[in-house]
């Protein structure tokens, strides 16, 4: 059991939606590297949990994630390979993925909130990529995922001058998808992941994998459509006036 405050992945798993908690209160939920090399397994084992609909990121306490916890490293490992590999198993979640954001959202931080799904955050949040801040190369595969968010204007300006932006400018950007009065994060961001699990994974799962560019699972997901009872269900459930009850899983 972790001690309060000890840095650590808490989840909780209810009523569909898995919540996970960057929690590193003392460096502002900065990540050890002992939490990006668990964060991989974690969402793994909820990946294939039947009862997970829906992932929502958050961090504990005012702050999302400050980046990583450089003191915490051995003097072989690269911090930049574990945040990559975190990064990349977040992108692939096979559910829809939220980050709610309060805070700091910074360096890892903003890698990790780049990899959901999407992004709901509180007025006052900060976001920013601050490599050029220690003379480090942005990882290829985050750079262009950033770009593809936000456009190359906007990643050029953050890689080029690690400063910090406002939510207001996040929401511009097109970094965030909602941008919430302080105090309405949690209860906006706890209705939507209710509407996300309500939906047809069917729908998700293929529109996930569209929208991230992959090109060869038409024919996959066209035999899946046709073997499973959503469309049915959902044609059915609107005449009705009912809701939906969707039985295609992953």
């Amino acid at each position: 059991m972790n001690s309060a405050g000890d840095p650590a992945l808490l989840h909780t798993v209810a009523d569909g939606v898995a919540t996970v908690v960057v929690s590193h209160p003392a460096k502002r939920n900065a990540m050890t590297a002992a939490m990006w090399r668990a964060l991989p397994g974690l969402l793994a084992g909820l990946a294939d949990d039947p009862d997970v609909r829906v992932l929502v990121l958050t961090g504990a306490g005012p702050t999302f994630c400050a980046g990583a916890d450089i003191s915490s490293l051995t003097g072989d490992e690269d911090p930049r390979a574990l945040a990559v590999t975190a990064e990349e198993a977040l992108a692939a979640f096979p559910k829809p993925t939220l980050a709610a954001i309060r805070g700091f959202c910074v360096g890892g931080g903003s890698q990790l909130a780049a990899a959901c799904d999407l992004r709901f955050a509180e007025e006052g949040a900060s976001f920013g990529v601050t490599p050029a801040k220690l003379g480090i190369v942005y990882p290829a595969s985050s750079t262009r995922r950033l770009a593809t968010l936000v456009g190359p204007a906007w990643a050029k300006y953050l890689l080029f001058s690690a400063e910090l932006i406002g939510a207001e400018a996040a929401l511009r950007a097109g970094f965030l998808n909602e941008l919430l009065p302080a105090g309405q994060l949690d209860k906006r961001v706890a209705e939507f992941a209710r509407i996300l699990a309500s939906r047809s994974q069917l729908t998700q799962a293929a529109a996930k994998e569209f929208a991230d560019g992959r090109t060869d699972r038409e024919d996959h997901w066209e035999a899946q459509a046709a073997g499973s009872d959503d469309t049915a269900e959902g044609v059915a459930a609107f005449l009705e006036r009912r809701p939906p009850v969707f039985t295609w899983t992953p």
